[in-house]
């Protein structure tokens, strides 16, 4: 039942999927991050069948790149948006590391927030209207692979405060069992990735890689540790970075489609 409950929290908290109602209690939270990347499965799946299938319904370029940008802000309700546009005010502020800390908690928007949001959803929906058929696939695995890899670091990296999601979820969490069953969805996802394309998976994988990176030494560097705010704008990142990278790589003509 524990291993339901948890599925149900995460579900509950990092999607606008319909749950029944789950205590928050220890027991219940041990394997959260476990089934933390599912929720970037049902994603993909969206993604997937909107991005093979919506052109056999005659939808307009911009009309297609349009859904594909809408489909994981609806899904998840944009709480990761929400740490993307608070981690951009708190970087572009210049601060110390606690002046840092209190600007990602701060709920009210700022200029930079609202510049990056903007850029952000333009660069999705340009490079969005770019896809073909074939790019599809390996993409909507992203979705899993991103949070296979944000879950990972909430029970890996060290958190910059004592108070908030990614503390409470990294408190709470069986760590090594969840970064046992993390490591598996990592390996099995990157292998479908492969399996599908083999230019594709090493591009997405190495995109993957490098936002992890910047992750990891951004976080320690700028606010001594990760937040749930800085877990979100890691989701948003590595997600428009898989997607980039997959475009450039055709662009520049090292695959021939």
């Amino acid at each position: 039942m524990k291993y339901i409950n948890a599925c149900i929290i995460a579900f509950s908290m990092y999607s606008k999927i319909p749950m029944p109602k789950v205590e928050w209690e220890k027991e219940n939270m041990k394997y959260v991050m476990c089934f933390f990347p599912l929720v970037g499965a049902v994603i993909g799946l969206c993604f997937y069948l909107w991005g093979m299938y919506a052109r056999n319904i005659v939808v307009g370029q911009n009309l297609y790149g349009v859904i594909l940008t809408v489909i994981p802000v609806a899904i998840t309700g944009g709480i990761h948006v929400d740490g993307l546009l608070d981690t951009a005010d708190a970087l572009s502020s210049w601060q110390t590391k606690e002046r840092r800390l209190e600007i990602l908690k701060d709920s009210h928007a700022g200029a930079f927030a609202v510049i990056v949001g903007c850029l952000y959803f333009l660069s999705w929906f340009g490079f969005a209207c770019e896809l073909n058929r074939s790019q599809i696939p390996v993409l909507s695995l992203g979705f899993f692979l991103s949070r296979c890899l944000s879950g990972f670091a909430v029970t890996s990296f060290p958190c910059a405060k004592n108070s908030g999601l990614a503390a409470l979820f990294s408190e709470r969490a069986e760590k090594k069992k969840n970064r046992f069953v993390l490591s598996i969805e990592i390996f099995v996802v990157m292998s479908g990735m492969l399996w599908i394309d083999l230019v594709l998976g090493i591009t997405a994988i190495l995109a993957s890689i490098v936002s992890f990176f910047w992750y990891y030494k951004m976080s320690i560097k700028k606010f001594g540790g990760i937040t749930g705010d800085l877990a979100g704008c890691f989701l948003q990142i590595c997600e428009l970075m898989i997607m980039i990278f997959i475009i450039v790589v055709q662009k520049i003509g090292l695959i021939d489609w």
